[in-house]
């Protein structure tokens, strides 16, 4: 028999949504090179790219039990170049990642 997730797991699936809005915000009219020019925009992006890597991580395990059609350890892994090799980002991955992954994260095709 298959358990309900907890208030925890939910509020943290909840986190990761309400994080691709927020960037989905943060993005708005903006472009490739827009996103790379606007501070404020930019590091707000990476902020909450922080926050979703972060509770897919704490998800563990039931992410993938829940939703197995996310790539999930590269979820995670995003977090980590994020913090450790911060000064050597890419924009224009992010950039990638924000309009080809996070539509996928939130049920999209």
């Amino acid at each position: 028999m298959r358990r309900l997730p907890s208030e925890k797991q939910i509020q943290r699936f909840a986190d990761i949504l309400e994080n691709i809005a927020r960037i989905e915000r943060f993005t708005t009219g903006l472009d490739a090179h827009g996103l790379a020019q606007n501070e404020q925009a930019f590091y707000a992006v990476l902020h909450a790219l922080l926050i979703i890597s972060e509770a897919a991580r704490r998800l563990r395990n039931e992410a993938e039990t829940l939703a197995p059609d996310q790539p999930w350890q590269s979820i995670r892994s995003l977090g980590n170049v994020l913090r450790h090799a911060y000064d050597g980002v890419d924009p224009s991955i992010i950039w990638r990642i924000v309009q080809d992954d996070l539509a996928h994260l939130n049920g999209r095709p």
